[in-house]
C-alpha cells in the first residue's frame, strides 16, 4: 500500500507572508502538522512554545511549535504546526484533516471530502 500525499500550503495567521507549499504526507497517527523550522519561519509562522511527541521508533522529542493556517483541497483551518529538523517531510496530522471535514478512505488511502461533519 502505498502513501498518500497532498499539496497543503502553511501561512501565518493573517497572511501577510507567502506561505510555505509543498506535499505533505498524511499522517493519521500524527496530531500535529509538521513542516522544517526554515520553511516555516519564512512563512512568518511565530514559536507559541515547545511540547514534547512521541514519534514512531517511541522516541519522546520536544519540538517547537506555533499555530498557522492550513490550507489543502480546497479546504482551510487553523492547526498547531510543528517547527521540524530540515529535511524532513513535511507531515499533515489528523487535526487538519478531522477540522477540514476531510478523511482518508482505509482501503484506497485517497483522502475524501465528508457531506457533512459529525457532531453526534
Amino acid at each position: 500500500m502505498g502513501l498518500t500525499k497532498v499539496t497543503v500550503t502553511i501561512s501565518n495567521l493573517t497572511k501577510s507572508k507567502q506561505g510555505y507549499e509543498n506535499l505533505f504526507l498524511v499522517d493519521t497517527g500524527a496530531i500535529d502538522c509538521m513542516a522544517p523550522e526554515s520553511e516555516l519561519i519564512k512563512a512568518g509562522i511565530e514559536v507559541e512554545g515547545k511540547e514534547v511527541y512521541e514519534l514512531a521508533n517511541g522516541q519522546s522529542v520536544e519540538y517547537k511549535y506555533g499555530f498557522a493556517r492550513i490550507a489543502f483541497m480546497g479546504s482551510e483551518t487553523v492547526c498547531q504546526v510543528i517547527f521540524g529538523p530540515e529535511g524532513i517531510d513535511s507531515i499533515l496530522g489528523v487535526v487538519a484533516l478531522e477540522n477540514t471535514g476531510i478523511g482518508v478512505d482505509p482501503v484506497s488511502r485517497k483522502l475524501l471530502k465528508m457531506t457533512a461533519k459529525p457532531l453526534k
